[in-house]
């Protein structure tokens, strides 16, 4: 009980600050965090759960459920083809260079890890969370295109990151004794009966619904409620079928979003708030339970590498990958850096050190999650003024560019 009154005074205590702090450096995540760190294990010690308890799991799994479901939806694959140029560049080209980059870090900062470890860190640490940088994809003084770039990038990459985790974490559990065939074999199911389950799931249940929603069988608070469930259910299937939920999850909501586009807007709005929800218990939890256990773990390695992640890691591909787009110079370190680390890369450090019972598995989840404490204090920090330097510069250059080109402006997570 007591954790759930610290939840409820927490996101209570916010509401009531929560216009101001939207116009300053201070950030939902940052406040969250911090109430997790002083009340978790590393505080106060009120909020007792411990790593790999139930609740735990089910929160942050269902959390991340719904934000791949609703990033894949938001995301409009058939308007996105026209205007892929960007973010096409920063996915197909920026992410794996970032996991290469991240690799040979990896190797050469951490003591005693190998080639694959210091690979399925990378891969950890490889989704973008625009939710911690929600200031500069919401930020009206940059150009459309610019803020969709980032917008579109953090909606694909983090379902786009989930097969090369699960396929790396299978071979690294493989190597602690396990039968490497019975892995090669489990990885192939996660990947394709998870993406069996989600076509599956999204072009079925998004026809159904849109058929029935047509012909006004359906009230309209379900239709919202119905939209939340295939999500589930892709996730449920997938379980069933030895399948991986989370790519699931996506895939199910690309598929709906090819078959049901006209829902989306309304599922989108009813999932915002839900979402929100879920993001600031999931942050508290992040403080309290996980990073409150690896609070006094921080070595010079450690916090290099997660430098380095956060700066060279990931600017360097992102700016390699932009050559030749016709954006400014600053543009491309702009999207380089706001590549913040947050939901995603939580969920996928639980589930490393749940299956890889070792010294590498805790180290990629120390590493992992003081990686993410650090992107919430460097993105929410610099996410207002840098955004704010780059529309001026735009704003001033006379010569045609890239990022003033048109571009439609997908939905954000948040509004």
């Amino acid at each position: 009980m007591t954790e759930i009154l610290i939840v409820a005074l927490a996101i209570f205590g916010y509401s009531l600050v929560s216009e101001r702090l939207a116009n300053s450096p201070i950030t939902s995540p940052m406040v969250f965090t911090a109430i997790g760190l002083a009340v978790g294990s590393a505080g106060f010690g009120w909020f007792d759960l411990e790593i790999g308890n139930e609740s735990t799991s089910i929160l942050v799994e269902a959390t991340l459920v719904l934000v791949l479901f609703t990033d894949a939806i938001r995301i409009d694959l058939r308007v996105l083809r026209r205007e892929a140029v960007l973010p096409g560049r920063l996915l197909a080209i920026g992410l794996p260079l970032s996991i290469l980059a991240g690799t040979l870090v990896g190797v050469a900062i951490l003591d005693g890890f190998t080639v694959l470890h210091a690979a399925l860190l990378a891969a950890v640490l490889a989704p973008t969370d625009a939710a911690l940088g929600q200031a500069v994809v919401s930020d009206p003084r940059l150009p459309v295109r610019v803020r969709q770039t980032l917008n579109v990038e953090s909606g694909l990459n983090d379902g786009i990151a989930v097969p090369v985790v699960t396929v790396l974490l299978s071979i690294a559990v493989a190597d602690q004794g396990s039968d490497a065939g019975d892995w090669v074999g489990l990885a192939a199911r996660q990947i394709g009966f998870g993406l069996l389950a989600g076509v599956g799931v999204g072009v079925i249940g998004g026809w159904l619904l849109d058929q029935r929603s047509a012909a006004g069988a359906i009230e309209g608070v379900y239709r919202q409620l119905a939209t939340v469930a295939i999500a589930a259910g892709a996730f449920g299937l997938a379980g069933l079928l030895d399948g991986n939920g989370f790519i699931a999850a996506f895939t199910a909501g690309l598929a709906f979003g090819r078959v049901a586009r006209s829902h989306c807007d309304g599922i989108q709005d009813f999932t915002e708030d839900e979402g929100e929800l879920l993001a600031a218990i999931t942050f508290i939890v992040f403080g309290a339970v996980l990073a409150g256990t690896v609070i006094d773990e921080l070595d010079w390695r450690i916090a290099l590498y997660a430098i380095a992640s956060l700066t060279i890691v990931r600017i360097v591909p992102s700016v390699i990958a932009l050559i030749g787009s016709g954006t400014l110079f600053e543009t491309r370190l702009f999207f380089g850096w706001f590549g913040p680390r947050g939901l995603a890369t939580i969920l996928f450090a639980l589930v490393v050190i749940e299956e890889l019972e070792s010294a590498a598995g805790e180290m990629i989840f120390t590493v992992a999650t003081w990686t993410v404490l650090f992107s919430i204090v460097a993105h929410g920090v610099s996410a207002r003024p840098w955004a704010g330097r780059l529309a001026r510069r735009i704003e001033n250059e006379v010569e045609p560019m890239a990022e003033m080109e048109p571009a439609t402006a997908f939905p954000t997570r948040r509004s």
